[in-house]
């Protein structure tokens, strides 16, 4: 893969990011290093090496929900910074 100014320029785009002149030739320099390292990889010998599917062999170790303490609704609400009657109100996140 050739690393052009054109191909730092699509990926500041895509990533929303604008850099200078030296920005953009240290960013190119840095990229090369980066796929230069990875090219690397292609030169070791993987013959008969499974794939690593999990980073060990432990495995979940889950317990039951029980519920042990429950905090009535207007104990709850007791300390909201703003409420209306039985519920919290948050700011609006989505608008239409």
């Amino acid at each position: 893969m050739e690393v052009n100014n054109k191909l730092i320029q699509d990926i500041a785009k895509l990533s929303k990011l604008k850099f200078d002149d030296s920005a953009e030739e240290k960013m190119k320099a840095d990229l090369e290093k980066m796929l230069a390292f990875v090219d690397k990889l292609n030169e070791i010998d993987t013959e008969g090496v499974d794939p690593l599917i999990y980073m060990s062999e432990e495995v979940n170790v889950l317990r039951q929900d029980k519920v042990t303490e429950e905090t009535s609704q207007k104990d709850a609400l007791k300390n909201a910074p703003e409420k209306d009657s039985d519920y919290f109100k948050v700011p609006t996140v989505l608008n239409k």
